[in-house]
């Protein structure tokens, strides 16, 4: 179930199955993208609405344009600086791509993961993978193989052991709207990154129905227990501090037990928070603490995009 038999892996995605794959970003639940049929058990394996669209992986930009029907010069520009890597572009689509795999939406999401097996395993495939995390829609993005064969062993075929992510958060997706650049998604490249190569750019906040993109929905990455982003002081009117547990970004928080508690990055490191964003919030929700407190970063580089996946998982109120 779990090994590195890229060969293996090609031969089931070529005959319809679902393949976990690592990438530096998060596991993907990956399929055929140019097969319908295999697409579509790829939502059914997640119980992922057909609203939301799903990125297309490959292995280079010649592939890519193979299947998307323009590559302004700004996609060009970044495709350049940060493929591959933790950019999703979002083109126009040929009718290569099926309309299931972009939700009847005319531009399809794509990028070139930089996971040296994964990179691999597409280079001896003729057909791109299309792959959202693998994971139950809406649960905690996987950032190691025993993620995925924790929730999903029975509804793949091959789990590729890939080590744990580099990154640990999904890939920031950009697109294009007449002259602007847009932000749908905050990712592992930072908005400072990509402005450094095009300019200013703005920023979609999340949708909570027929998202433009992958991972725009307003609840998303959610753990099972309650997650509370109010003041720790808030949270301890209606909870004993032993019944919390913390994720916090640097910083011990003295009021509660130190056993229930996960710092991202002892060093205030946004990679190293970032990296360990959805295994720390696994971990905390198998502990037997009632809620989860989690601490929002300072609005820059990737906290933006911690943040960002924080405020999706959180309970609005108490």
């Amino acid at each position: 179930m779990i090994n590195q038999d890229i060969f293996r892996a090609a031969t089931l995605l070529r005959q319809g199955e679902l393949v976990a794959i690592p990438t530096e970003t998060v596991y993907g639940l990956a399929a055929n993208a140019f097969d319908v049929e295999a697409v579509a058990k790829i939502f059914a394996a997640k119980n992922r609405p057909f609203f939301d669209p799903l990125i297309v992986h490959t292995d280079s930009i010649e592939k890519i344009k193979s299947f998307v029907a323009d590559f302004p010069p700004k996609a060009e520009l970044l495709a350049q600086n940060f493929w591959a890597g933790a950019l999703t572009l979002l083109l126009p689509k040929t009718k290569l791509i099926p309309d299931l795999v972009t939700a009847g939406l005319p531009r399809v999401a794509v990028r070139i993961p930089k996971h040296p097996l994964t990179l691999a395993l597409l280079r001896n495939l003729d057909f791109p993978l299309a792959a959202p995390s693998a994971n139950p829609f809406g649960y905690i993005s996987p950032t190691k193989a025993e993620h995925v064969a924790a929730q999903l062993s029975e509804k793949v075929a091959l789990i590729l052991e890939g080590g744990e992510c580099e990154i640990g958060l999904e890939s920031t997706i950009v697109g294009f709207e007449g002259d602007k650049t847009v932000i749908y998604r905050l990712g592992g490249i930072s908005v400072e990154e990509i402005e450094r190569i095009v300019g200013s750019v703005e920023v979609k906040k999340h949708s909570s129905s027929n998202p433009a993109a992958s991972g725009m929905l307003e609840s998303h990455y959610a753990p099972r227990k309650k997650m509370f982003l109010q003041t720790i002081e808030t949270l301890l009117e209606h909870y004993k501090a032993e019944e919390i547990a913390v994720l916090a970004f640097n910083t011990i928080q003295n009021k509660i037990p130190l056993a229930n508690q996960k710092i991202l990055s002892p060093q205030g490191d946004y990679l190293e928070a970032a990296k360990n964003l959805f295994d720390f919030m696994r971990i905390l929700d198998e502990m037997p603490q009632k809620v989860i407190w989690a601490e929002l970063l300072p609005e820059k580089s990737l906290g933006r995009a911690i943040n960002d996946r924080l405020k999706r998982a959180a309970t609005e109120k108490l």
